[in-house]
C-alpha cells in the first residue's frame, strides 16, 4: 500500500489536502480513484489508514480513518558525515534513512572536497526512503557545520563512534561490545580522511570510541552503511527484530 509522509495532524475523520507533488503522484502516476486506500504518517501521530476523498486534476484530498500503528521512538542515533560529492552524499542520506538514523548532520573538515549541498533535495530523498521502508518518522537533515564547531557544542551524554581510517583502532564490533546503550553519533570522514590535527582532537574526547572498519580503505558511502549496520546490530533496534 502507498505510504505518504505529510505535515498535517492525523486523527480519525480528518480531511487533509495533499501538496501538488503528492497529488500528481497519486492521481497521475499511481492513478488512484476516489475511495482507494493508502497509509499516512507525520512523525508524531503514528501511521494511519486513509482513503482518497476528492480527486481533481490539480489537487487530491484524503480522509484519515484509523490508526494502524502507534508512534514509537527509533534509535537516538545521529550520522555525522563530512560533505562529499553529491551522488555519494545522496546515497548516504538514503541509506541512513533506511537504516534508522534519527538525524544526518553534515560536517566541514579540513579535507572536505565539497563546499555546498541542497538540503531540500536531501530531505526529499530521506522522506522517500522513510515512506518506502515503513519507518514512522523522517530523519532530520542538518546544514553543514565545521567539525570543530560541532565538537565545541557537543550534546552532553551522547557517545561518538569515531570511524578512524588510520588502522590502529579496535575493530568496530569489538569496540561496541562493551559500549553503553543510549544516544550515539557515528562520524564518517571525507574522502581524503581526517587531518592529523582533527584525528588527535577526536582521539582525545572522553565520549569518543575510535573504531576500525577493517583492513581496506572504504569510500564515505560504504563506510557510513557499514558503520550504521554494525551499530544497529550491536546497540540498535536490530536486536529487537
Amino acid at each position: 500500500m502507498i505510504r505518504l509522509f505529510i505535515p498535517h495532524d492525523l486523527a480519525a475523520g480528518a480531511e487533509l489536502a495533499l501538496d501538488h507533488g503528492q497529488s500528481h503522484y497519486l492521481a497521475s502516476v499511481m492513478r488512484l480513484a476516489a475511495g482507494d486506500q493508502l497509509l499516512l504518517f507525520n512523525g508524531r501521530d503514528g501511521e494511519w489508514r486513509a482513503s482518497v476523498s476528492a480527486l481533481g486534476k490539480r489537487a487530491v484530498a484524503v480522509r484519515a480513518e484509523a490508526q494502524t500503528r502507534a508512534q514509537a521512538p527509533g534509535p537516538d542515533l545521529d550520522l555525522i558525515v563530512a560533505l562529499v560529492k553529491r551522488a555519494r552524499l545522496e546515497t548516504i542520506v538514503e541509506k541512513a534513512a533506511e537504516l534508522g538514523a534519527a538525524r544526518v548532520r553534515l560536517a566541514l573538515t579540513e579535507r572536505t572536497n565539497a563546499d555546498h549541498t541542497r538540503l531540500e533535495r536531501l530531505t526529499a530523498i530521506a522522506t522517500e526512503a522513510a515512506e518506502q521502508t515503513g519507518r514512522l518518522d523522517v530523519p532530520a537533515i542538518a546544514a553543514p557545520v565545521k567539525l570543530e564547531k560541532l565538537i565545541d557544542g557537543w550534546e552532553p551524554g551522547r557517545r561518538l563512534l569515531f570511524c578512524d581510517e588510520a588502522g590502529d583502532a579496535a575493530p568496530i564490533l569489538e569496540a561496541l561490545t562493551a559500549a553503553p546503550a543510549g544516544p550515539w553519533a557515528i562520524l564518517i570522514g571525507p574522502e581524503g580522511g581526517f587531518s592529523a590535527k582533527e584525528r588527535e582532537r577526536l582521539r582525545g574526547l572522553d565520549y569518543a570510541t575510535p573504531a576500525s572498519l577493517g583492513p581496506r580503505i572504504l569510500r564515505a558511502d560504504t563506510a557510513a552503511i557499514a558503520a550504521l549496520s554494525l551499530w544497529q546490530a550491536a546497540l540498535g533496534d536490530w536486536r529487537q527484530s
